[in-house]
């Protein structure tokens, strides 16, 4: 039997409102996706404005970034020709996501969940990853 430790309703919360603040910050309005430690989505927000190919986008990366336990811009780093990961973005129906933008949550050592945000360049999407996942870290529990 395994005791798997899974982002909550209210987890998922202090994410986005970490992600929105920063996506506010630098003047970007952003598709945030919130998911489960197996990938499933658990929370969502379009911010106004926020680009409707992001939805997806946004959906995938945070997908790859819990269910790969990897962020998607290192993906990004070794899917080039040559490299043996080349191609695998055309994985699971091309749902794995190589754009940065996605990062797995980890709490004590145990990847719970992930985030992908979309609508801003692959390194703003990655500042409000890394800005929701530093707010999520002060605020739970």
């Amino acid at each position: 039997m395994l005791t798997i430790n899974r982002l909550s309703q209210a987890d998922a919360q202090l994410l986005i409102e970490g992600a929105r603040a920063k996506a506010r910050e630098i003047g970007v309005p952003m598709c945030i996706a919130v998911v489960d430690e197996s990938g499933n989505l658990i929370a969502f927000e379009r911010m106004d404005g926020g680009k409707i190919t992001s939805i997806t986008i946004a959906i995938d990366k945070a997908f790859t970034a819990a269910a790969a336990r990897k962020a998607t811009h290192e993906y990004n780093a070794v899917c080039v020709p040559g490299n043996l990961a080349f191609g695998i973005n055309s994985a699971i129906g091309g749902r794995l996501m190589v754009v940065g933008g996605g990062m797995p949550v980890t709490v004590d050592g145990d990847v719970v969940g992930g985030i992908g945000l979309s609508s801003g360049t692959p390194q703003q999407d990655m500042d409000c990853c890394e800005a929701a996942i530093e707010f999520f870290l002060e605020h739970h529990n």
